[in-house]
Parts: structure tokens; sequence; C-alpha cells
């Protein structure tokens, strides 16, 4: 039997993403919650600024797990969706913890992807910026 070891996100590093997205978030004016989950798309840190609205929560999360999920920005699904067939549109969309638009990145380190960022609070290009600004420093 032959056993793989597929590389995943540590806590540490997971504390340090969530944490560069709120000072981000702050630097905006933009109250937010932030969710990075490790490699299999499970939570590993879960942060929300007491201003962000409720809904929120859900969505951060759903958008972490489907960036890493799928290893691709949940920004670039509308596009994907629109040029697909109509059976991919209504399959994904009616996935339970889909997400088809802003503020998902997958998290990647030396080629590999080895766990996922949402960001929910503010616009989806908002989003998007606090995502990446988490990450450009990573």
């Amino acid at each position: 039997m032959q056993i793989e070891q597929i590389p995943s996100l540590s806590l540490s590093a997971a504390e340090l993403l969530a944490e560069r997205a709120l000072v981000a978030a702050s630097a905006a004016g933009i109250a937010i919650c932030v969710a990075v989950v490790d490699r299999a798309g499970l939570p590993l840190v879960f942060k929300r600024q007491p201003a962000a609205p409720l809904h929120s929560i859900e969505i951060a999360l759903d958008k972490a797990y489907t960036a890493v999920s799928f290893g691709r920005p949940t920004a670039a699904w509308a596009e994907r969706l629109a040029a697909g067939s109509e059976q991919l549109r209504h399959g994904l969309i009616r996935r339970e913890r889909f997400v088809g638009f802003g503020g998902g990145l997958p998290v990647e380190y030396q080629g590999q992807r080895v766990g996922g960022i949402g960001i929910s609070g503010g616009s989806e290009a908002q989003d998007c910026a606090i995502a990446a600004a988490a990450l450009a420093e990573a």
C-alpha cells in the first residue's frame, strides 16, 4: 500500500492570512468575515468583525471552500458559467456550497494548492481585493 502526503496549510499560516485580511479590510473601512480552509476545505480559521453582515459568515466559508475545491478564484466562475453549457450552469449553481462570485481564492505554496481564503462583507470587488492583499504578502 502506498500512502501519499499532500501538503496543506498550517494553522499558523491560516491565522496570518486571516490577520492580513482584517488589516486590509480595516484600512479600507470595511467590516468583513474571513475564512481560511485547509487543502480538504475544512475550516482552520474564521474571524468576523463585529459590524460584518451576518450572511457573510457562511458566504466567506463557502467562498474559501469553493476556491480550494476547484483550485480557481470564485470570481472566475461568472465568465466560465456564461460560456458553459446550460447543464453546467444549473448543476453548479445548485450545489449547496458553491459560490460563483468574487472573494474566494485558492492558497498555493510552491505550485501546490494548500488551502483557500474567503472574504465576505464588502462589495465583490472589495472582497476580491482584500483576499488578494492577504495573499500578496504570503
